[in-house]
């Protein structure tokens, strides 16, 4: 089973490779956000005890989020793989996933992180905030996100960094371009489905 966690700062094209991933690779995709309104939605167990947590506009406990992950993973036993989108988003978060996986029998085998200069995102949300309407179409928003990236999910690279899995891409070419790095780096580990 091939693991992996695409990371990058709002706007650098994490939602267009990673749909690049799944059709090439066939992985299966955990999106906790997703996850949250699927679970809420069936009204189970941890879908109710989610909700009492949005509904006061609180953050889900990651404990709830690693059942729903756990929950997705026991659903697909015979998927070649996941890959993890908006998680983890803090060292603790890494950890509970390692953890996790690690009593799966499995692990996360990459993370790649799309490295974007800042001015180019900002171009690219403002481009996306015309074009389909998205909240963070001005740019004191997109600088704030871009900020809160930096200064509080970037140390989750340096978690996966320290376990020699973290590789940093280029994500400033054109689709084709990164997805031909992306490529390179998970065909090390995996072949196209």
């Amino acid at each position: 089973m091939f693991n992996l966690i695409l990371f990058g700062p709002p706007g650098s094209g994490k939602g267009t490779q990673s749909q690049n991933i799944l059709d090439t690779y066939k992985l299966h995709h955990i999106s906790t956000g997703d996850l949250l309104r699927e679970e809420v939605k069936k009204e189970s167990t941890l879908g109710l005890e989610a909700k009492k947590y949005m509904d006061q506009g609180l953050l889900v406990p990651d404990e709830v989020v690693i059942g729903m992950i756990s929950g997705k993973i026991d659903e697909n036993p015979e998927a070649r793989g996941f890959i993890f989108d908006g998680f983890p988003r803090t060292t603790e978060q890494a950890s509970a996933l390692d953890k996790l996986l690690e009593f799966k029998g499995t692990e996360i085998d990459l993370m790649l992180s799309l490295e974007v200069p800042e001015a180019e995102l900002v171009k690219r949300l403002l481009h996306r905030g015309v074009t389909s309407g998205r909240s963070d179409d001005n740019e004191e928003v997109i600088t704030k996100r871009i900020k809160e990236y930096h200064t509080k999910t970037a140390v989750v690279a340096d978690h996966y960094n320290t376990q020699s899995k973290l590789v940093n891409l280029k994500g400033d070419g054109d689709i084709e371009t990164t997805f031909r790095l992306i490529k390179k780096e998970i065909d090390k580990y995996l072949q196209p489905a």
